[in-house]
């Protein structure tokens, strides 16, 4: 179970199911879901027809902007371990010590906003990769210092490698 929230208003508890059919607030749903590129679909529900493309994902914070339409949504995801977790007054960064960011997934590194010595907050930019047409903010996952910036504007990095370590 997944509890979206769209635009911090609107909520959607969603449930995916078999075949790609999802339930979404008690309701079945069968959207026809087709890649036109990555991170830009065709989508048929309901006997509408539209277009849907991710702007920006940031894996680290479940944070994602969808242009659909036209309009752009954010939509926060959250399972049922951030719901646990959130009820026992915890939340994921708060249960580890980050030291090094790794990069999720295999991409180009087009923004380093960063030095090292520079003091971070939490959820402040770190740098930015491009990976299947789609800019990726990585934010601190936590307050702390940059102890050492791995990588340069233009490099292409690997799923896990050390991006930025952290004091």
């Amino acid at each position: 179970m997944y509890r979206n929230t769209v635009n911090n208003r609107d909520e959607f508890v969603v449930e995916p199911g078999k075949d790609g059919a999802v339930t979404m607030n008690g309701e079945q749903l069968s959207p026809d879901i087709i890649t036109i590129r990555p991170g830009l679909f065709h989508v048929i529900l309901q006997g509408r027809s539209t277009e849907a493309e991710v702007v920006m994902a940031d894996y680290t914070e479940k944070v994602f902007h969808i242009r659909v339409n036209g309009n752009t949504y954010k939509v926060e995801v959250a399972d049922q371990y951030d719901a646990l977790l959130k009820a026992m007054g915890m939340d994921m960064a708060q249960s580890r010590k980050v030291s090094d960011m790794k990069a999720p997934m295999p991409g180009l590194v087009s923004e380093v906003a960063v030095v090292e010595g520079q003091e971070l907050k939490k959820g402040d930019k770190v740098l930015v990769l491009e990976a299947m047409k789609m800019e990726n903010i990585l934010k601190a996952p936590e307050d702390g210092v940059v102890k050492k910036v791995h990588v340069a504007k233009g490099q292409t990095v690997e799923k896990n490698m050390v991006l930025v370590t952290f004091a």
